[in-house]
């Protein structure tokens, strides 16, 4: 436990000097203010910027506006910004050489894995976080949320999602050792989720619900059970993923 605990704290010591932990933070502020902003100025920009002539009718903006930018921000920029980021959280390892010494004196190579998932998730909940209670307050004081529904749910299943994902990366570092190849594994497995996504038989178990029916769980199109299939095969790829790692990385050589 010490040596989870102390490398844990170099990975964000690692993390912040790199200034990803500013970037993240920085991204996910403006995400947060964007939100709330673009939904409020969307009509009154088109109103202002449109030629003579061609009149355009939108309705007030409202609540849901809001959290529909936000379910379109974060999974279509936050979550990229976050692969991009710590894509190379494994790799950098293989590449720099930094292991070595650590190993030789006894670090377990398990430890190297799941201290590195944590700082990934801790940094990724803390930012997503930050939007989250931005673009909620920022909404709140602009409109009443009358009518939506589970609002921390519809949040908590993107945040699951990004889990999936680092999972993802931890997995597809160890096995390529680069960043690219971590890269090109983790967008391959995102437009597989994709592809299936086209079967209806296989929608209600596909993670991918987890950042797309959002929407329809805040309206109440879809009640919470709806989502109990995605979140249990979510659960599957990230304990699946972290623990396929591990032995892949026991027989890597540094």
């Amino acid at each position: 436990m010490r040596a989870y605990l102390a490398f844990t704290r170099k990975e964000f010591y690692e993390s912040a000097r790199t200034y990803k932990l500013v970037i993240m933070a920085a991204v996910f502020l403006l995400l947060g203010v964007m939100n709330p902003a673009t939904a409020k100025l969307t009509p009154l920009l088109l109103s202002e910027f449109m030629p003579e002539g061609i009149t355009i009718t939108l309705g007030a903006p409202t609540a849901l506006d809001s959290w529909a930018q936000f379910y379109k921000n974060v999974p279509q920029m936050g979550l990229i910004v976050l692969v991009i980021l710590y894509s190379g959280m494994i790799s950098n390892e293989f590449s720099h050489g930094t292991l070595i010494n650590m190993l030789t004196k006894g670090l377990s190579r398990s430890t190297v894995i799941i201290s590195k998932f944590t700082m990934a998730v801790i940094t990724w909940s803390a930012s997503y976080a930050l939007c989250f209670i931005v673009t909620y307050v920022y909404t709140a004081y602009f409109w009443s949320g009358e009518g939506i529904h589970h609002i921390i749910f519809a949040a908590l299943c993107v945040w699951i999602f990004g889990i999936v994902l680092l999972s993802v990366m931890i997995f597809s570092g160890v096995l390529f050792k680069n960043s690219y190849g971590c890269l090109l594994f983790t967008g391959g497995f995102v437009m597989l989720l994709l592809l299936i996504n086209i079967i209806p038989k296989v929608q209600e178990y596909n993670p991918i619900a987890l950042t797309s029916n959002n929407m329809a769980l805040l309206t109440g199109d879809l009640s919470i059970s709806d989502f109990t299939l995605p979140i249990i095969i979510s659960a599957i790829v990230i304990v699946g993923m972290v623990g396929l790692a591990i032995p892949i990385f026991n027989k890597k050589q540094l």
